[in-house]
């Protein structure tokens, strides 16, 4: 799995790149518009086709824990593909995307945020830590 763990590493290193810092950042206003109920997910990742129905989930204000090694035992370019194009829909949507450990990843809709450690590096800087 330490293939897999690389994917995600790279794939979701990009969101820690677009981001913006959280000291100058202002926190969004939860809207109105929230779903009265929001459930927590865990679902796996089988296919690409599995995509659409993972937008459709976090459109509905779901949050989402997906399991990326199903689709990653039959293909690791599915698996690129798949997280780029959520990581692509979440940034649109103005929701959250974090790797979770080393083969899940987490998808929150526009009015829920990952909280992210941050932690000391050799240089000094301080990354977001997902």
């Amino acid at each position: 799995m330490s293939k897999l763990s690389n994917t995600l590493g790279k794939v979701v290193t990009k969101i820690r790149k677009t981001e913006k810092p959280a000291s100058g950042e202002e926190e969004k206003q939860v809207s109105a518009t929230h779903p009265e109920k929001v459930y927590l997910k865990a679902l796996p990742l089988r296919a690409l086709q599995d995509v659409e129905m993972i937008k459709q989930e976090v459109k509905s204000g779901n949050i989402l824990i997906l399991k990326v090694s199903p689709l990653a035992k039959k293909s690791i370019d599915d698996v690129k593909q798949a997280v780029s194009e959520l990581l692509e829909f979440t940034q649109l949507v103005g929701g959250d995307i974090a790797r979770l450990g080393e083969e899940r990843v987490v998808i929150t809709p526009s009015f829920i945020r990952i909280w992210r450690e941050k932690t000391a590096t050799p240089s000094g800087a301080l990354p977001t830590a997902a």
